[in-house]
């Protein structure tokens, strides 16, 4: 996707070989007209596959999935990267590793937004190990609904997420997929 690219080489700053920096337009200052573009895209992509929500996990992953939602015309499910005292029920956790913080996190969702048997689309801002991603098809197993596909804002190519996925036989769209970056360079692969 050319706006999203152009946006990675003008706005995006490579901190290192593994680390991207796209808070001026994806995560910290949102460009809500890139963001749309993104959700008109992924719903294009997905139109045949019969999505009944769009799930994502919060809090980059909000922009691109909600705008994915608006054009599929189905509810945007945020999963949680912590509980509260209000966040009770019937609730399905997994433990996922983030890449970026290095850290542990219980991702949670409520059962009652993840209904049996529901076609999931799974939207995410970074695809490189695949720990989100693991994390959200676990909690649709749990659920019983099914992964009808899963859409990728920004997937580092060099990492082995895109691999795993492709592994499993699930539709992967990703708009930007970076083969190398360093930096002073970001180079993509077509």
């Amino acid at each position: 996707m050319k706006m999203l690219k152009d946006a990675i080489l003008n706005q995006g700053k490579a901190i290192n070989e593994h680390v991207l920096l796209v808070d001026s337009f994806l995560n910290h200052q949102v460009d809500v007209a890139l963001m749309d573009a993104i959700g008109a895209e992924f719903a294009a992509f997905f139109k045949d596959k019969k999505v009944d929500r769009v799930l994502t996990i919060e809090s980059s992953g909000i922009a691109p999935a909600a705008f994915t939602a608006k054009y599929l015309n189905v509810p945007l499910v945020i999963m949680k990267k912590q509980t509260s005292k209000i966040m009770t029920g019937d609730l399905l956790q997994t433990e996922v590793r983030s890449f970026t913080k290095g850290t542990e996190y219980q991702l949670t969702v409520k059962r009652m937004f993840l209904p049996k048997g529901d076609n999931v689309l799974f939207i995410d801002d970074f695809l490189a190990s695949g720990e989100a991603a693991f994390g959200a098809l676990s909690l649709i197993k749990k659920a019983e609904a099914s992964i009808c596909g899963i859409g990728i804002v920004i997937e580092k190519s060099f990492q082995d997420g895109r691999k795993r996925l492709d592994e499993l036989g699930i539709p992967v769209c990703s708009l930007a997929r970076i083969k190398h970056m360093s930096s002073n360079t970001i180079e993509f692969l077509e």
